[in-house]
């Protein structure tokens, strides 16, 4: 496969990094997963760490290369994944489920989707437009998809960080939203990132940073500028992004290749 990939995570102003991202290739796949730990659960960075070291493992079995039927197989690891972080809960006696969002894509055969529970997103950019974003688990969206409240409201609105769905947590509330199959155009990007670099920027920054500049610096000038207007308390601030096509380099696999990103956390 021809692409590009770049990822990244910052602390921001919190005590704790409680992102997690990762990418991983084979000779016709490429997978791209976050996951963002929920901090009003208990050790939501283990749980953001076991979504993320599910879809590792699984993808290196399945992508054998090509990982078949993927809208299922994200869907399926995502629940693998949820179910690892409750059984995890109970063997630790944790007294309650740790929780994460989770956002995942998978490209190949010259095809994406993707699929995610709580309101990490995916992007898909293209010739400086915005085709698809996916849809926020959230009780903000709900609102604003009911009238309730304006969509230009929700970025402000007190309660913006009531997640109705997350991958442990409440058991019986999960479920893995999935997207068709989308055909790519040479030069797409896809981006997933955590609400730390969605939440303050507007959705034309986003766009307009992939449309010409290299996916490392682009990606680097949005967190920039996503960590200056969260200030002082700025959220944890991550993505992974992808430029797909015959303009990127190759990327041989003979093997399946994880990249786990190691984030950064403070100093003792």
């Amino acid at each position: 496969m021809k692409f590009a990939v770049y990822q990244a995570s910052s602390i921001g102003g919190r005590k704790y990094n409680q992102d997690r991202v990762a990418y991983a290739y084979s000779e016709n796949a490429l997978l791209l997963v976050l996951a963002d730990g929920m901090g009003g659960h208990l050790h939501g960075e283990i749980a953001a760490q076991i979504a993320i070291q599910t879809f590792m493992q699984s993808f290196a079995q399945a992508a054998q290369p090509h990982v078949p039927e993927p809208e299922e197989y994200l869907r399926n690891i995502m629940r693998s994944a949820h179910e690892a972080i409750t059984q995890y809960a109970h063997a630790q006696h944790l007294g309650g489920n740790p929780g994460t969002t989770c956002v995942a894509a998978l490209m190949q055969d010259g095809q994406a989707c993707w699929a995610h529970a709580g309101d990490s997103r995916c992007y898909l950019l293209r010739g400086g437009k915005m085709v698809a974003v996916t849809r926020d688990h959230s009780a903000v969206q709900q609102w604003a998809d009911w009238g309730l409240i304006k969509h230009e409201e929700m970025k402000m609105h007190p309660d913006r960080n009531r997640i109705t769905n997350c991958l442990g947590g409440v058991e019986d509330m999960f479920y893995a939203e999935s997207s068709p199959a989308v055909p790519m155009q040479p030069g797409d990007v896809l981006l997933l990132c955590s609400d730390g670099l969605w939440g303050p920027l507007a959705e034309a920054d986003i766009v307009t940073a992939f449309s010409s500049a290299p996916l490392a610096a682009a990606l680097d000038q949005l967190m920039d500028k996503a960590l200056l207007l969260g200030g002082a308390y700025a959220d944890n601030t991550t993505a992974v992004v992808a430029r797909w096509g015959d303009a990127e380099d190759e990327q041989p696999a003979p093997a399946p290749v994880c990249v786990v990103l190691e984030v950064e956390q403070p100093v003792p």
